[in-house]
């Protein structure tokens, strides 16, 4: 599996392979199991998702950082992967760290589908 490099990419192969719903499902399952009180509408459109999820990352990171890394933790983001980005502008940062989150939620919903 190739793994999309933008936001832009891994949005239009989930609405090309009809997943973008189950990808919605995945996202909501995961903040429901690290008790983050966030619940995506299934009909979200692909910018407000982007915008809400970066939102809540940037606002875990600086209010409630033990849930910030229980997220990370439950969705199952590298922590290698976590630890390579540059941590000192806290806006790109929490932006890096949303994309990682819909990688790894995306990769496991490609997996559920194919398998």
């Amino acid at each position: 599996m190739q793994l999309p490099t933008t936001f832009e990419a891994l949005i239009e192969e989930a609405s090309q392979s009809d997943l973008y719903h189950k990808l919605i499902k995945q996202l909501n399952k995961d903040f429901l199991l690290a008790n983050i009180d966030l619940d995506f509408h299934e009909d979200i459109l692909p910018s407000s998702l982007k915008l809400l999820l970066h939102e809540t990352v940037y606002k875990l990171i600086q209010e409630k950082f033990t849930s910030y890394l229980n997220l990370l933790y439950i969705v199952d983001v590298s922590e290698k992967q976590v630890k390579a980005l540059d941590g000192e502008d806290i806006l790109k940062l929490s932006e890096d760290v949303s994309f990682l989150i819909l990688k790894r939620e995306w990769q496991k919903v490609w997996y559920k589908n194919k398998f």
